[in-house]
Order: structure tokens, then C-alpha cells, then sequence
């Protein structure tokens, strides 16, 4: 009942009716990264990270964590971890593939670039006789 009640406070209309609670909330977000750039969310949370770490201690960032993965344990359970980790592991292995294929594509067009260097510096100038 309790989403309900704020999915309908999200399609609320502000008094006039204009814009919902969501769309001004992604307009104004728009706003500030159109202003100041993406980079600004980083820093913003960055700050916020130093500053409940400072207020909490280090120690309340693992409790949430725990929390947090108790809950997710109970809604999707065990295997779930297991299959996000198998997901997480294959996508590493794509991608450590693709950076080898990359750095081999790399190495051989700088391979043929030094060849066709030396190809070129070797060949001998072609004489030209004067023309009567």
C-alpha cells in the first residue's frame, strides 16, 4: 500500500497542474548537469560519502551494506549471487578478450607500418636521364 501511495504522490500534478513531481525532477537534473556537467554527481557524492563516513564512522557504511544484501538474499535468494557473479565473470572475460584482440590489431598494424617504412626507405631512387 505504502508504493502505491508514493507512485500516486510521483504523478501528483503541482497546484496549476502543469508539471508531475517526476518530470520537475528530471528537468532540474537536466538543469544542473547541463550547467555544471556530469562530473559534478561525482564530486556532490563524493562529498556526501566523506561527510556521513566522518558523522557515522566507517564501520556504518559495512552494516548497510549487510542489511542491504540481506534483503536481497531474502527477495531473490542465494543463487541469485551466483548468477549475478557468473554474469559479472563472463562480461569481465569479454572484455579482457576484446583488450587483447585490441592490443594485437595494435601492434600488428604498427608491424606494417615499419615494414611498409622500411620497404620504402630500402627501394632505390629511380634514376631519370636528361632528355635531349
Amino acid at each position: 500500500m505504502a508504493d502505491q501511495s508514493s507512485k500516486d504522490s510521483e504523478k501528483a500534478k503541482a497546484p496549476g497542474g502543469e508539471m508531475s513531481v517526476r518530470e520537475a525532477g528530471k528537468k532540474g537534473g537536466d538543469t544542473v548537469r547541463e550547467r555544471y556537467g556530469s562530473g559534478f554527481y561525482e564530486t556532490i557524492g563524493r562529498k556526501g560519502g566523506q561527510a556521513t563516513r566522518e558523522r557515522h564512522g566507517a564501520q556504518f557504511y559495512e552494516t548497510i551494506g549487510q542489511k542491504g544484501g540481506r534483503v536481497v538474499k531474502d527477495k531473490y535468494g542465494s543463487d541469485f549471487y551466483e548468477e549475478i557473479g557468473h554474469k559479472g565473470g563472463q562480461k569481465v572475460k569479454a572484455l579482457i578478450a576484446e583488450a587483447k584482440k585490441n592490443q594485437a590489431d595494435e601492434a600488428e598494424r604498427a608491424a606494417n607500418a615499419a615494414n611498409a617504412s622500411a620497404a620504402a626507405a630500402a627501394k632505390p631512387a629511380k634514376k631519370t636521364t636528361p632528355k635531349e
